[in-house]
């Protein structure tokens, strides 16, 4: 008896929770209607809404500025404008607010990397970012932000190197996801663990482009991915790195931009 019960734990089980697994992804993960894709087209729709964005830092403008989105031209805040970030753009698909805040969580520290072409598809789809990779169907390469190897480690799985990787399957444009171009060379504490002031001299000298690769970047345009930018402070480091080692267009295409508080 006590082995069949501990065989039933072991091995029978687990096989029916494997053998339920695909039912239950079929739920929509916003309103748990169903059948539907990871999220339905109806959450999509209700929590995607086009908003226009500084080119330069990706925070949201004044709705009342802007009324048609579609046809506004590219403009920067104040800040960007007095002070241009070290990039040549910056575009975000997603608020990070809800839902998107908690499936972005799911999928970081949840260990659920398949939510990344799902992601791909939303950020291809928002409108910023679709003008981005319309405009660089030449890019050269599609770079992710890199995790500290103790970082990778805890975690299982880069989220800025499946969204590149899911992006540069789903899109046109002719770049090459490549995780080895930038590296991060200094372990660092965790961004949300800081204030905003703090966030730059934490990932100051964090990055540095692979060595024996630094001349093929020479007159590139790159395309650098991250999953939520909130200070920027990661991605301009990235981008000052990339851009010391000779690339000649940058732009930062992210997942979900936080708002100021």
């Amino acid at each position: 008896m006590v082995f069949h019960n501990l065989l039933s734990k072991l091995v029978v089980q687990p096989l029916r929770r494997n053998l339920l697994r695909p039912a239950l992804t079929s739920q929509c993960a916003v309103c748990r209607s169903w059948p539907a894709t990871q999220v339905c087209a109806s959450c999509i729709s209700r929590f995607s809404q086009p908003v226009f964005r500084c080119t330069g830092c990706a925070l949201a403008l004044p709705q009342s500025l802007f009324p048609d989105t579609a046809t506004s031209k590219a403009t920067r805040c104040a800040v960007c404008i007095k002070k241009a970030p070290p990039l040549d753009e910056t575009r975000a698909a997603l608020e990070y607010a809800y839902p998107w805040s908690q499936l972005i969580t799911r999928y970081k520290f949840g260990d659920q990397p398949g939510w990344a072409p799902f992601f791909a598809e939303q950020m291809l789809a928002a409108p910023g970012v679709k003008q981005v990779f319309e405009a660089l169907h030449s890019a050269d390469f599609i770079v992710p932000i890199p995790l500290s190897p103790e970082r990778l480690q805890l975690r299982g799985f880069n989220q800025a190197w499946e969204l590149a990787r899911a992006l540069a399957r789903q899109s046109c444009t002719a770049g090459v996801a490549d995780a080895g171009l930038l590296l991060r060379v200094r372990h660092t504490r965790a961004q949300t663990e800081l204030q905003r002031h703090a966030r730059l001299e934490n990932v100051k000298d964090a990055f540095q482009v692979e060595p024996l690769r630094a001349a093929s970047l020479k007159g590139r345009r790159i395309i650098l991915v991250d999953d939520v930018m909130t200070s920027g402070a990661s991605v301009y480091t990235a981008a000052q790195t990339l851009r010391a080692a000779g690339a000649s267009h940058i732009t930062a295409v992210v997942l979900a931009r936080t708002p100021l508080p």
